[in-house]
């Protein structure tokens, strides 16, 4: 297939099926040049490898200065180096150890049976409407220590940030939502930031308010970009994550059968759903010199869009990567939430995705709870579960049946 023959990223055909033309890209373009977004397309597992995985000496994340700023303010996301070491090392030790496991892993169970609650004696949900969309928006806020009461909006603000990011045709609704969403998130914000310095507590935001590495303390504005990169980052990819796994599993009854038996594979349905359906489909970088990848040379300053759909289906890397199977032997789940990770989900490198054991933690306790209080859960008759989306990608419902516990 030629480079004019493989469907657009932005047309209507890639995003009722992406996977086709993810394969004719890494078999005939794993190069492209794509003229709308002005990017350089980059489709196979070893280049988008390189490509994250560079100490920022070849590929920087200066894109993101256009890409997010405007919507976060400047976040971690954009620094590098020393700068970037002593934020990361500000804002990294409440997502591993003691304090994930001590402080968090309550919220999580509490606001994971709390949904369950709404639900478990009717027989029936939407496990996208009724649990993914609201249970990892919830125990963010809750670990933040913000009023779960403000949910909608909270809802209402992640969804426009990251209809900004995937604004990949350049819409300019989408684009004064997105700017308008940061004026009205630092106002909500601004004020709860500085009521919490003068009345620290043992939340998240407390802790980042009192945070200090060699000296130096994160701003207002600092807490403010994180709190919403971690509302938006956390919220749209553990959603779609769940609804994934559980789409995944439901379409292979047998797997669905061996999770509900050892729920220690939970981690490794999270580890292939990552790999088959990842809920970020595009992570974009620029080059800071001009770069040699299959099919081509990247200019310096170029922005490049790394298809991480089309990497974790690189036949070059996984066998048989069309297929869906928790029992794969070429993905390491002990390391699947940690930057030696051997998919591509979280990006890799010093940019690694900074609440992978929270997701993780997240999708095992709501996977296991959720098989609990289902323990047949079905689809619903006749319903087929299409995935939604280019930039980020999954089930927009998920309607289950279930005989309720007890019943």
């Amino acid at each position: 297939m030629s480079t004019a023959q493989i469907p657009d990223i932005l047309s209507p055909e890639f995003a009722a099926n992406p996977y086709p033309a993810y394969r004719a890209m890494r078999e005939s373009a794993p190069l492209i040049w794509h003229e709308p977004t002005q990017s350089w397309i980059v489709s196979r597992y070893a280049d988008v490898e390189r490509v994250f995985k560079d100490k920022e000496t070849q590929f920087t994340t200066d894109n993101y200065d256009w890409q997010i700023e405007p919507v976060h303010g400047k976040t971690i996301l954009q620094l590098s180096g020393r700068e970037h070491a002593v934020r990361r090392a500000l804002v990294a030790p409440a997502f591993r150890g003691s304090d994930l496991q001590e402080k968090f892993l309550p919220v999580i169970e509490a606001n994971s049976r709390e949904l369950i609650a709404g639900f478990r004696a009717t027989g029936s949900a939407d496990i996208v409407a009724d649990y993914a969309t609201r249970f990892p928006v919830n125990v963010i806020a809750d670990m933040l220590g913000l009023d779960k009461a403000d949910h909608a909006r909270f809802h209402g603000w992640y969804t426009t940030v990251i209809a900004f990011l995937g604004n990949l045709a350049g819409d300019a609704d989408v684009t004064a939502a997105g700017e308008r969403t940061r004026v009205e998130f630092a106002e909500y914000m601004i004020p709860i930031i500085r009521a919490r310095r003068e009345n620290l507590g043992d939340d998240l935001l407390s802790t980042l308010c009192a945070a200090e590495v060699d000296g130096v303390r994160m701003s207002d504005e600092d807490i403010k970009a994180f709190c919403s990169l971690l509302l938006a980052a956390g919220g749209e990819t553990t959603d779609k994550a769940i609804a994934s796994i559980f789409a995944n599993l439901l379409t292979h009854p047998e797997q669905l059968a061996a999770v509900r038996e050892d729920r220690s594979l939970i981690a490794r349905a999270f580890a292939e759903t990552l790999r088959f359906t990842p809920p970020v489909h595009m992570i974009m970088r620029q080059s800071a010199v001009d770069v040699e990848l299959s099919g081509g040379t990247v200019p310096a300053g170029a922005t490049v869009t790394c298809l991480i759909g089309s990497a974790n289906r690189d036949e070059n890397r996984y066998k048989d990567p069309d297929t869906f199977d928790i029992f794969r032997e070429d993905l390491t789940t002990t390391t699947a939430f940690s930057a030696a990770a051997d998919h591509l989900a979280f990006a890799l490198g010093r940019h690694f995705c900074v609440g992978a054991l929270l997701a993780k933690a997240e999708v095992e306790i709501g996977v296991s709870q959720l098989l609990d209080a289902m323990p047949d859960v079905r689809l619903a008759d006749g319903f087929d579960p299409v995935e939604q989306g280019v930039f980020t990608r999954g089930p927009q419902s998920l309607p289950v049946r279930f005989t309720p516990v007890g019943a």
